[in-house]
């Protein structure tokens, strides 16, 4: 908050809205950030008498250093999960310093990543204001098809579920293109040079950490990120197929790996997909060193030999784009948030992508945040922004929705990772158990709807 010189916590004017309401200063500038809060709120126009009970908290100086200038929350990242809580944060009122990696100095490959949008994201995208604009870059999924490797088959549709679409794939590098537009024309968000880079110290009540799986400001927090290399590499790619889609996402556990065909619009927006291949990673990389022919002939035979209905069905794929690859893990931060601090995205958890829910745990994060603050600024308006047990409670809310996603796509993975024949026979007759009953498929296909 922003007050008139000489005045303390209490019931100060405010400077930005000129109405008086109980204010936190920003106190010492000598290396730490302290916040003062009050342990008991006080009567609306009690005498300020200085002593008050209090806590104070603070985040290491080399996190500090450059968090914005007198703001209320900093948010440190690039990618999609940052761009869209500086964007929320900004639209309930709140003033943000964006601390985000400077532009490359070397021209980067095109990204041919596609991401599959939960219902729940494509909410918070239009509440945004980005949906309209990125739905020239997505297509809707009607239906899913998933096959295992002996005969199991499992199958979703919107309409079993009441909704009109499961999930919208859309382009990556629109979706951030489009986030990073919007921010130029947000108001109360001033972008700030990384956190890792020396800068005058500012200050911000909350810190925000959305910098990806490799976050440096995680690690000076002092927090442990717990990671388990899967020896898998997802390998990502664009195609074009001599058959419709249909708006039908396929997807086959052929142990040890995992080929999933998304429908796209781009180039053709009948008959295109997007690629997001779940391999060894020794083989990943042979992949991504074979020539296009190569690589379309290795994939079009994974695929006759995974269903061999997909030569007509699909019909032949061809590659329209580069093939990129990067190592698959299981993650997860020993702590969520702390005094001051908080993780969203893979800064905080990082799942196996087989179920595509990686960006729509991280946009559940920012929604659930932004909720939190908000209620906790009309129900208990003389707590802090970085309060921690505010915080806590975005961890608690967020806690089981990620654990259970993790633990489904880890279960899964294992599952038909083994190659022996009692696991086979298990895994393919549970498919088919699933597809029988309703009510668990739909309770499955909800939790996805929503992250």
């Amino acid at each position: 908050m922003f007050l008139k010189e000489g005045e303390g916590m209490g019931a100060g004017l405010c400077l930005r809205c000129q109405n008086h309401h109980f204010t936190r200063p920003m106190c010492p500038p000598w290396g730490l950030i302290h916040i003062r809060l009050p342990k008991v709120a006080p009567a609306m126009g009690a005498e300020n008498t200085g002593a008050w009970p209090h806590q104070v908290f603070s985040v290491p100086p080399e996190v500090a250093e450059n968090m914005g200038s007198a703001v209320d929350v900093c948010v440190s990242g690039s990618g999609a999960v940052a761009m869209s809580l500086a964007l929320a944060l900004s639209a309930e009122g709140w003033s943000v310093s964006w601390a985000k990696a400077p532009a490359p100095t070397v021209p980067l490959p095109p990204d041919v990543r596609t991401y599959a949008l939960n219902a729940r994201a494509i909410a918070l995208l239009t509440r945004l204001r980005v949906w309209p604009a990125l739905q020239a870059f997505a297509t809707p999924v009607h239906d899913m098809v998933i096959r295992g490797d002996q005969g199991g088959a499992l199958s979703f549709s919107a309409w079993q579920q009441h909704v009109t679409e499961l999930a919208w794939i859309v382009d990556a590098a629109a979706l951030e293109c489009l986030l990073g537009e919007a921010l130029r024309y947000a108001p109360r968000v001033e972008v700030v040079p990384p956190l890792s880079t020396p800068h005058p110290q500012h200050e911000a009540q909350l810190l925000a950490v959305c910098e990806g799986k490799h976050a440096s400001t995680r690690a000076l927090l002092g927090v442990e990120f717990a990671r388990q290399d899967y020896g898998h590499s997802g390998v990502a790619a664009r195609l074009k197929a001599t058959q419709p889609h249909h708006g039908v996402a396929r997807q086959w556990f052929r142990s040890p790996d995992i080929l999933a065909l998304l429908p796209f619009n781009q180039p053709d927006p009948h008959a295109s997909y997007g690629l997001v291949w779940s391999v060894p990673t020794a083989r990943a990389q042979q992949l991504q060193s074979l020539a296009a022919a190569d690589f379309e002939r290795e994939l079009n035979d994974a695929l006759v030999k995974s269903d061999p209905a997909m030569r007509d069905v699909v019909g032949h794929l061809e590659l329209t784009s580069g093939v990129s690859a990067w190592p698959l893990a299981l993650a997860q931060a020993q702590r969520w948030t702390g005094p001051g601090w908080a993780l969203l995205g893979d800064a905080a958890h990082q799942v196996h992508p087989l179920a595509g829910q990686g960006l729509n745990l991280g946009l559940a994060d920012v929604d659930t945040l932004v909720d939190v603050l908000r209620e906790a600024g009309a129900q208990e308006p003389w707590r802090s922004l970085g309060d921690e047990r505010t915080l806590s409670r975005y961890a608690r809310q967020r806690a089981l929705p990620t654990q259970a996603m993790s633990g489904l796509t880890d279960g899964l993975l294992r599952l038909f990772s083994d190659e022996r024949a009692p696991f086979k026979d298990v895994r393919n007759a549970g498919m088919g158990l699933v597809q029988r009953l309703g009510p668990l498929k739909q309770w499955l296909i909800g939790r996805a709807l929503d992250a």
